[in-house]
């Protein structure tokens, strides 16, 4: 693996760790202040599956004879948009942003920053475009066509979970 992808493939393992201490964090402070956890199972299942999705990735394209810079480029830039789409997630939501479902008595709706144009900017503008830009960047073509459909199993019952969860929690929220 050219030295670039090695270091891309380094801070994009270190940003998802920084972003897991955040949630970790806030996932704490929400709880200490009576806030529950939904689909716990779920959560652990999807955490896996996205680190698995890294390795698989990484493993793969440094496997490759021959790597495509064009593509590895465009994958770069798309994870890099999808890290800017987590940043402002971030802002949006504050301490209340977790990499789980934590919900309290009193959530409120979040409509600002991407909230105002999408329903789900963690998953639709950073998650997916994340693991499409890591998966492009090692040239992962069978980790993408074989591993971004079995992401989206979890990542769909997240949504539906955390839809029910906010439904019941937040008034007006449909």
């Amino acid at each position: 693996m050219p030295a670039p992808l090695f270091i891309f493939v380094i801070i994009a393992f270190v940003w998802r760790i920084s972003t897991v201490v955040i949630s970790t964090l806030n996932e704490r402070a929400l709880k200490a202040s009576g806030a529950h956890e939904v689909g716990a199972a779920n959560s652990i299942f999807l955490a896996l599956a996205h680190l698995a999705f890294y390795i698989v990735a990484t493993v793969e394209g440094a496997k490759l004879p021959k790597l495509n810079f064009t593509l590895s480029a465009i994958g770069v830039v798309i994870y890099l948009v999808s890290a800017l789409a987590l940043i402002s997630v971030l802002r949006s939501l504050g301490r209340l942003w977790t990499v789980k479902i934590i919900i309290n008595e009193r959530q409120p709706f979040i409509r600002t920053g991407l909230f105002s144009w999408v329903r789900h900017p963690n998953y639709f503008l950073n998650i997916i475009p994340e693991l499409i830009g890591f998966g492009l960047a090692l040239n992962a073509y069978w980790t993408l066509i074989v591993g971004l459909p079995l992401y989206c199993i979890p990542l769909v019952v997240r949504i539906r979970q955390e839809e029910a969860a906010m439904s019941e929690a937040v008034p007006g929220y449909m």
